[in-house]
């Protein structure tokens, strides 16, 4: 059995009380970001090696805009995982999707506005990443049925509108949204799934529909209650679908995330400083001469 994970996670800290977790190590790490939000608990799963990593910190320290999701993404890049499947919590922007169930996005919008770091390049060197479909569309399918088997109702495909939070929303911004055709809502999709792809991770969001968000008069309007509540009752069906996702997924990837860099580096080669090369060379040094 290898030692890298095959698979990373990013949600909150109870995802990884899984009782068939075995061999747990808890790793403190560094990266040219800085720190990750909480240290990485790597451990093996159904005889695969799965990262953890707790996205708001051990106890829910973090806000989302204060989240340092390059730190997390690279980090996870370190131990050298190829897929990343992060589990947050959403509110609904449409009648179908309800409370309690899982919605599996195929797009995302970024709505936020506070200049979260969106990339890890810059300083003398400009890359541009494709993101016209920013989830890996092969672990999506996987993610699906690895869900589908818990029982859970899942829906496949919708877009998550990230907001800048922590605030939730007004009922204007929310009747908007519906207006634009979005599906589910939440803080933290942008800018990890931008990063997972400079990373060349596949990356899909497993989004828990907590509350229809504040649209709905006929329902309560979304409060921290609301939302630990339903996340509480699915944490048991998100642990079950990593269970089943770690036997669904290939020993070697079967998509073009691992190469999504190829071809997107603008910079001459000999004009990168040195500095800015060392920050990034794990994302970079297979497209530059050495």
């Amino acid at each position: 059995m290898s030692n890298t994970p095959i698979l990373g996670v990013i949600g909150g800290s109870g995802l990884y009380a899984i009782s068939s977790l075995k061999d747990i190590e808890t790793l403190e790490m560094n990266t040219p970001f800085g720190k990750p939000s909480a240290p990485l608990v790597v451990g093996t799963l159904n005889e695969k090696r799965v990262a953890f990593l707790a996205r708001h910190g051990i106890g829910h320290t973090i806000n989302p805009t204060e989240v340092n999701y390059r730190a997390n993404i690279y980090a996870m890049k370190m131990l050298g995982v190829p897929q990343i499947v992060s589990i947050s919590a959403c509110g609904s922007l449409r009648e179908d999707y309800a409370p309690g169930q899982i919605v599996i996005p195929d797009q995302v919008f970024d709505f936020t506005r506070r200049n979260r770091l969106q990339s890890f390049f810059g300083d003398g060197l400009v890359v541009h990443v494709g993101t016209a479909n920013p989830y890996c569309e092969d672990l999506t399918a996987r993610v699906y049925q690895a869900v589908s088997q818990t029982g859970v109702i899942t829906h496949a495909g919708g877009t998550l509108i990230t907001v800048e939070g922590p605030r939730f929303s007004t009922k204007a911004e929310s009747n908007l949204f519906r207006s634009w055709g979005m599906s589910i809502i939440g803080m933290t999709a942008c800018p990890e799934v931008f990063l997972a792809r400079e990373a060349e991770i596949c990356y899909v969001t497993l989004a828990h529909v907590t509350d229809y968000d504040v649209w709905r008069t006929s329902t309560e309007p979304v409060s921290v209650e609301m939302v630990v509540q339903t996340l509480n009752n699915n944490t048991h069906a998100a642990q079950q679908a990593l269970e089943n996702l770690v036997g669904l997924l290939p020993e070697k990837r079967n998509c073009g995330c691992g190469d999504a860099l190829k071809d997107t580096i603008i910079t001459n080669p000999g004009l990168i400083q040195s500095e800015t090369r060392r920050k990034v060379r794990l994302l970079v040094d297979k497209y530059l001469p050495s």
